[in-house]
This record gives C-alpha cells, sequence and structure tokens, in this order.
C-alpha cells in the first residue's frame, strides 16, 4: 500500500468509492453532497490529486473519467492500526471503547461479532 495517509476529505471520497465501487466525478459530487455541500471542482481536483498520489486509478471512457480505489477499506484501517496503534488492535478496540458512548446493546453486538470472527478463523477451509 502506498505510504501516502488520505486526508480527512479524501477519506470521505473513498467512503463512497468504497461503496459505489467505480465510479465518475458526478456521481461522487452527489454521494459526498448528500452529507455536506461539496463543490463540483472541488471534488474533481480531490479525485485528481488522490490519482497522483497513488490512492485512486482513473480510467476515462470517451469524455467521462472514472475513479475507482487502489487499496481496500480493509488495507486502510489496517494501515491506520499499524501507524497509529503499532498493530496493536487490542489497544485500538480499548480506546474506541473508552472514546465512545457504547451502549450493553452495543457491546453485546461487538461480542457476537468477535465471537463470529473467532469461529470463522477456527474453521479450516474447505
Amino acid at each position: 500500500m502506498a505510504e501516502v495517509s488520505p486526508s480527512e476529505r479524501e477519506l470521505d471520497i473513498l467512503k463512497v468509492l468504497w461503496d459505489r465501487g467505480e465510479s465518475k466525478v458526478r456521481d461522487v459530487h452527489e454521494a459526498l453532497c448528500r452529507h455536506q455541500q461539496t463543490a463540483f471542482t472541488t471534488v474533481q481536483t480531490l479525485l485528481r490529486i488522490m490519482a497522483d498520489k497513488g490512492l485512486v486509478r482513473q480510467r476515462i471512457e470517451g469524455r467521462t473519467l472514472y475513479y475507482a480505489p487502489l487499496h481496500t477499506r480493509e488495507q486502510v484501517s489496517s494501515r491506520f492500526l499499524s501507524r497509529v496503534f503499532d498493530g496493536a488492535l487490542d489497544e485500538l478496540v480499548l480506546n474506541m471503547l473508552r472514546a465512545e458512548d457504547v451502549s450493553p446493546d452495543e457491546m453485546r453486538d461487538l461480542e457476537r461479532l468477535i465471537a463470529r470472527a473467532r469461529r470463522d478463523k477456527q474453521t479450516p477451509p474447505e
């Protein structure tokens, strides 16, 4: 994965691309404007910069530019874990539990997710 970390605005664009897949600038702009008004040219410029940084790939079809993420959400979050918590997953989870107001129901949901992940890791592939 590239050494460049996405900025907050670039991360917002990556989230759109992860959810939608390869998209035109217009589609990314419309998705971002559902949450916060953003100029079309700003999105266009950010995508161009992200392509230069190696965060997205650019494809031209006719006069239309399409963009797709070069790295998965998992790769970016793994890099965050490595850079901020030196790879210590338990420290990330503890920090998040302390920082957020987590309800007992959410804690039970997390416990179920962890139990499912544990079962998936222990089940040999067929």
